[in-house]
């Protein structure tokens, strides 16, 4: 059975997520701070964290970052209504997706269940380990890491299946309305956030140069393209 992590100083909001998430047949511990929440961590296997931004003590930046140092399951941000700045800043450092408050707790179910499947998608049979290779650049979907002349990286959730997307349509122009809903599972909304943020952090543990990229690159006014030159 999956098993998510809940860090939310709001008592009443994680019970009702976790007597929610049950229905889904999805196991889930929760934890009022983010101290407590990286301590749990450090003890258990989890498929989700959900990470709230306003809590006492460490913050949900602070709590993402140190979460980041050590783990690559795909974290979902809770963020204040019309805050922008946190939704950018919370992607930018590592978040998956987020949810501004208040929140349809359908559409939180389904984000879950969509984080979940797309972070255990690519399951390789024993004895048959897959590698995309490219020029410089190798993407191994056992261990959902990259390699390239800058090191080896194993990259969050939402970074590797978009990377993944780009990479299976090496050479075609994909719209940010292709990208989002396939590598969301969602209808896309016009907010192109989320895809500007984990290209910016992708390019900077792929490229040499972000300004003129190798494998990524942007077509104006359309979307992105994964070179078909590597």
């Amino acid at each position: 059975m999956d098993k998510i992590l809940i860090i939310d100083d709001d008592k009443e909001l994680c019970s009702l997520i976790v007597q929610s998430v049950l229905k889904e047949g999805i196991e889930a511990d929760f934890c009022y701070s983010g101290k407590d929440g990286l301590g749990k961590l450090g003890e258990g296997e989890y498929e989700l964290v959900i990470l709230d931004v306003m809590m006492p003590g460490f913050d949900g930046f602070e709590t993402l970052e140190k979460i980041r140092e050590e783990h690559h399951l795909p974290i979902l941000m809770f963020t204040a209504k019309n805050d922008s700045a946190s939704k950018v800043r919370g992607l930018r450092a590592g978040a998956d997706d987020y949810l501004t408050k208040p929140f349809d707790l359908d559409e939180l179910i389904a984000r879950i269940l969509s984080l979940i499947r797309r972070y255990t998608r690519f399951n390789i049979k024993e004895g048959n380990p897959q590698v995309f290779r490219f020029d410089g650049l190798a993407i191994d979907l056992d261990n959902r890491s990259v390699s390239t002349a800058k090191g080896d990286f194993e990259l969050p959730p939402k970074e590797f299946d978009l990377l993944l997307f780009l990479a299976k349509n090496q050479g075609k122009i994909l719209t940010k309305q292709q990208i989002y809903e396939n590598v969301w599972g969602e209808e896309y909304v016009y907010d192109d956030s989320n895809i500007m943020a984990i290209i910016s952090r992708l390019r900077k543990k792929l490229e040499n140069s972000a300004e003129s990229p190798k494998y990524i690159q942007t077509v104006k006014g359309v979307g992105y393209r994964f070179s078909k030159e590597v």
